[in-house]
């Protein structure tokens, strides 16, 4: 037996899945782990039950503002190949990543959850950006061919997570960070 094949969401109720999301945005950008459900739908002008209905609990309103993200991060990296040179864009992309974690610190029990269960992919997706930087990079000769992206995905996330810089909002030590992963990719002689 073959299944139904879902109906499209009405109109009304993907405005008011995007409003949630919207406001499930700030409320978890503004780094507080224990964001009221009440108060993201009170902001997106929607009542309880229609956050319910979108998202069952906290953790599947979480997963959805991180894959909203991650899907504008990754895409972000073919934007910037079209509009810069592939080490340029791969600058910009690693300073867009830098946003996209920092933008995280109110989801990190949910994302923990998450990325338990094997929802979130996170790393193969960004490595799959950065591969496609780097190999654009190592074409026009602006990057070494010898780089393999997972390395550089670990080095990045280092950068992010390992260091005091994003964690103390150090900006200007986070760009000298990546400054320093761009010259090691930068073509030997």
């Amino acid at each position: 037996m073959i299944p139904p094949v879902p109906k499209p969401a009405r109109a009304d109720a993907r405005r008011n899945r995007d409003k949630l999301l919207r406001a499930a945005r700030a409320a978890f950008t503004a780094g507080d782990d224990k964001v009221s459900l009440e108060a993201v739908a009170r902001e997106a002008g929607v009542g309880i039950g229609t956050l319910y209905r979108h998202f069952p609990d906290r953790v599947a309103l979480a997963e959805a503002v991180y894959a909203a993200e991650l899907d504008a991060l990754t895409d972000s990296a073919e934007a910037h190949l079209s509009a810069l040179p592939p080490a340029a864009a791969l600058r910009a992309f690693m300073d867009r990543y830098v946003q996209f974690v920092q933008a995280k610190r109110g989801m990190v029990a949910a994302l923990r959850a998450g990325s338990a269960s094997g929802r979130i992919t996170t790393r193969e997706r960004v490595t799959a950006a950065l591969a496609m930087l780097l190999e654009a990079g190592a074409r026009d000769g602006s990057l070494r061919s010898d780089v393999c992206a997972e390395d550089v995905g670990v080095m990045l996330f280092g950068i992010v997570l390992g260091g005091p810089a994003v964690a103390d909002g150090d900006a200007r030590r986070t760009a000298r960070l990546l400054d320093l992963l761009m010259d090691a990719l930068g073509p030997r002689d």
